[in-house]
């Protein structure tokens, strides 16, 4: 937020003739915001709209499902860290190669907090959608110092509720951040010829314990038969590979994208 004086210099040096360019370079403020100043001068005043858990009686966020999609989301792949002034930055770092996911990650952020901006950092082979509020941990009560599989993750009641009511958002997110759909193949022996045949499953894998049971509570709620695989490395796989709960993913989250 540039100041009064600022803006009014800006205009000023404008009028008597100089470029916008030289302008922008001598007082270190940019082209764009030098032409909004020409038309109005004065600051907008932003209010954002309160946070619906610091409210004398705290409600859902304002958008349930998009905060079911993004609850998935954060616990896979997001991180809420403090920023400065008591602000606090949500970070959800996705792969470039589902540039849909991407999308619908942003498009989350800005359901569930729609007065707080949100960009994109790009990494390699990345991209962290983020955007900063003060009320992060107020919406994510799972924030805490350390890595999510140290330490206990256990929703709140109404975070449970949003969950029961929005399940496919929520699996939807997980499987976006940490699971997959892919396509296995197998041969069989038909007629003495043998044949091979493709199928798809859903794997989702996390090293939380709790985010694990998060996920497959909820799958047992939408009717998904589902299995963890045997494997050494800490964290567990779950395994959805039955033909009619592949066909139920599918209806309801499909591939990446």
């Amino acid at each position: 937020m540039y100041d009064i004086s600022t803006r009014e210099r800006a205009v000023a040096l404008v009028a008597q003739g100089r470029s916008l360019r030289s302008v922008s370079r001598e007082l270190g403020v940019s082209r764009y915001a030098i032409r909004s100043w020409q038309a109005r001068i004065e600051p907008i005043q932003r209010v954002s709209k309160p946070c619906p858990r610091c409210q004398d009686v705290p409600g859902p966020p304002e958008d349930p499902a998009a905060y079911a999609y993004l609850l998935g989301l954060y616990l896979g792949d997001g991180c809420i860290n403090a920023h400065r002034r008591g602000v606090y930055t949500m970070r959800v770092v996705l792969d470039n190669a589902w540039p849909g996911i991407i999308d619908a990650c942003e498009a989350a952020l800005r359901a569930v907090r729609p007065d707080n901006s949100v960009f994109r950092v790009q990494k390699q082979g990345c991209a962290a959608v983020t955007s900063t509020s003060k009320h992060w941990p107020c919406l994510f009560p799972q924030h805490g110092p350390g890595k999510k599989h140290e330490r206990p993750i256990v929703l709140e009641p109404w975070q449970r509720a949003i969950v029961d009511a929005h399940p496919w958002e929520f699996v939807r997110g997980l499987i976006h951040s940490d699971g997959c759909r892919i396509t296995n193949w197998t041969t069989r022996l038909v007629a003495g010829e043998r044949k091979r045949y493709e199928y798809p499953r859903y794997f989702f894998t996390n090293t939380s314990a709790d985010i694990v049971r998060l996920f497959t509570g909820t799958l047992d709620k939408v009717g998904i038969e589902w299995k963890t695989l045997n494997q050494s490395r800490a964290a567990v796989t779950v395994s959805i590979a039955r033909k009619a709960s592949v066909a139920l993913m599918d209806a309801h989250v499909g591939p990446k994208h």
